[in-house]
């Protein structure tokens, strides 16, 4: 817990800073905030062409043909997730080739957690690009008169005892060997 001095402390250090001052300071914090941009607002960030990312979205759009408001917007976030698993790729790359990625993101993480880092960025990019794929897919095939079953959850856990999955939920685990009859029927 702060203490009224350490507060009043604080107050009186807070103003004697200004922060930088000199051009090559201002340089030197100017990307203080800026991260690697995989989940950033906007779709852009410094360096990406936006004539790209405009034919990017427009070749994805004439494959993926939304219609209406409510699939556009599906398709316009399936636009800017895959711009961004593009991306992670591009950072990716330059840490795998000793580089540092944009904007000195991930500066203060050793190389171990920064890949671990853009590991769980690229999970959670894809489960999203997915999710807004399947959206669509399910939209698109109502749309056209097909029979569109609920999404179906699938609970698989495995255990380090037995080497066996338990599959839909259900309490008895399935043998490696029933997996392997069902998947050859």
């Amino acid at each position: 817990m702060t203490t009224t001095r350490q507060a009043e402390a604080n107050r009186l250090n807070a103003l004697k800073s200004t922060g930088p001052r000199t051009p090559a300071g201002k340089a030197a914090v100017a990307y203080n905030a800026t991260k690697h941009g995989l989940l950033s607002r906007e779709s852009l960030i410094k360096g990406e062409s936006e004539a790209d990312l405009v034919d990017f979205g427009k070749r994805l759009r004439a494959q993926l043909a939304p219609v209406g408001e409510f699939e556009l917007l599906l398709v316009d976030r399936i636009v800017s997730t895959a711009w961004r698993l593009r991306r992670l790729v591009s950072v990716e790359a330059m840490l795998f080739n000793g580089g540092e990625a944009p904007h000195h993101a991930f500066s203060h993480y050793g190389q171990d957690k920064k890949m671990g880092s853009l590991s769980r960025y690229e999970v959670m990019l894809e489960r999203s690009f997915y999710k807004a794929l399947h959206e669509l897919q399910r939209l698109q095939a109502a749309r056209d008169g097909q029979a569109v079953p609920l999404p179906v959850v699938v609970d698989v856990s495995i255990s380090d005892e037995a080497d066996e999955m338990a599959l839909f939920g259900k309490n008895s685990p399935i043998s490696s060997e029933a997996m392997e009859n069902e998947v050859s029927n």
